[in-house]
């Protein structure tokens, strides 16, 4: 049935409801969900939020948690009582996986609610969500109805039976439209992403780019920058292990580390005192602050790291891999870097020269705030999520009538 707050014009809204599933370790996109959550908040639009974690897993018996991954009828009735009583003029999607399960998107569609998705990941395309394994890129599920190859491979969680699971949902929800059918507009972090998104068989026509966003850093930048930065989990396929044989190749060690996962006892014998262990954001912003350049080694598509655009807002050049998004994010000797992806004697060379060139990386330091200004800030961020909105709105209402 359609309801009223449904065609509410451009510039009305007044209420929106962010949908989010929590994973079991706190990252990035949940940083990004709450400053959306505050800058809705902060220009007057009530926020509500509906969440759900995978803490709920816990002794949870695994043939109802697959069923769960597919359609979660409880969380479904609950989601209906709350756009019920909320009646929100957006539904904002954020993640689903596992708990919430893609049967939200129905009960939007009949309360005729719009959907906005932000796609964090590539969850739709690839079991694993990353587009790698085994240390490379792997694009083999992109254009499979079934991802054969990822339940094979067992690519979620090394197993074959969870791969199944996530397969099961992906099959059982292309099959019956949800994504295609039930999504208003979908929101790609850059051009890069959106293009997979489409190879992958989602309406081109429905996909917006809006880019993460940080709050610009109350910190005075130092002058005396120093050395290189790397910030972010401690895994695989943030390409730890690219930086640690670079830096051997240089002979000593200018790069700080910060950040946890199950790569730490690499990085403790490789950068030593230099790892710095876990830390605020604030903290974080500090040592951005006096730093002269940010490594985002990376050997996956990286939609958009939250930590590039706090470099940005820090005034701080990224020296990055040339792969995806990265090399569409970084301008190539304006605010950064590339070097080839997993190839440690191209990165220690950019690192060797960024070293030589303090001045040079500081004058792209500040190109990179441009860059920030003119795209990644508050201002600019709320401008393009609720021009999405509204036309999400309007589509909604079209449809409707």
């Amino acid at each position: 049935m359609g309801a009223p707050f449904a065609s509410v014009r451009a510039g009305e809204l007044k209420r929106v409801l962010i949908v989010h599933n929590h994973y079991k370790h706190r990252g990035g996109e949940d940083a990004v969900v709450e400053d959306e959550c505050r800058l809705l908040t902060d220009h007057g639009i009530q926020v509500t939020s509906f969440e759900h974690s995978n803490d709920e897993l816990d002794g949870m018996n695994l043939l109802r948690a697959g069923f769960d991954t597919v359609w979660n009828a409880r969380i479904a009735r609950e989601f209906d009582e709350v756009i019920g009583r909320e009646q929100p003029g957006i539904v904002h999607v954020h993640n689903t996986f596992t708990r919430i399960s893609p049967a939200i998107y129905w009960i939007a569609a009949r309360r005729g609610v719009p959907v906005v998705q932000t796609l964090h990941n590539f969850r739709l395309f690839c079991p694993q969500s990353t587009f790698l394994r085994n240390g490379r890129v792997c694009e083999n599920c992109i254009k499979q109805f079934v991802p054969v190859s990822g339940i094979r491979h067992g690519c979620y969680h090394n197993s074959k039976s969870q791969t199944f699971a996530v397969a099961a949902m992906l099959v059982a929800h292309r099959a019956i439209g949800t994504w295609r059918h039930k999504v208003t507009r979908f929101i790609a972090l850059n051009e890069f992403c959106r293009s997979k998104f489409i190879e992958g068989g989602l309406p081109a026509d429905k996909i917006r780019v809006k880019p993460n966003f940080v709050m610009p850093p109350s910190l005075d930048v130092s002058f005396e920058r120093r050395g290189g930065l790397f910030v972010g989990r401690l895994s695989p396929e943030k390409g730890l292990d690219t930086l640690a044989k670079a830096v051997a190749r240089l002979g000593h060690n200018p790069i700080s580390v910060i950040g946890t996962g199950p790569l730490e006892g690499l990085v403790r014998s490789t950068f030593g005192e230099s790892y710095r262990g876990q830390k605020s954001s604030g903290e974080v912003m500090e040592a951005m602050a006096e730093a002269n350049y940010l490594v985002i080694p990376s050997i996956w598509y990286e939609n958009f790291p939250r930590t590039m655009v706090e470099a940005f807002a820090s005034g701080l050049p990224v020296i990055a891999s040339r792969l995806g998004a990265l090399a569409e994010i970084v301008d190539d000797g304006r605010t950064g870097l590339l070097f080839e992806a997993g190839n440690p004697d191209d990165l220690s060379d950019k690192i060797s020269w960024a070293e030589r060139n303090p001045d040079r990386m500081r004058t792209m330091g500040l190109h990179a705030r441009t860059d920030y200004e003119q795209k990644y800030s508050p201002a600019i961020n709320y401008e393009m999520l609720t021009d999405i909105y509204s036309e999400a709105i309007r589509a909604s209402s079209r449809q409707a009538s």
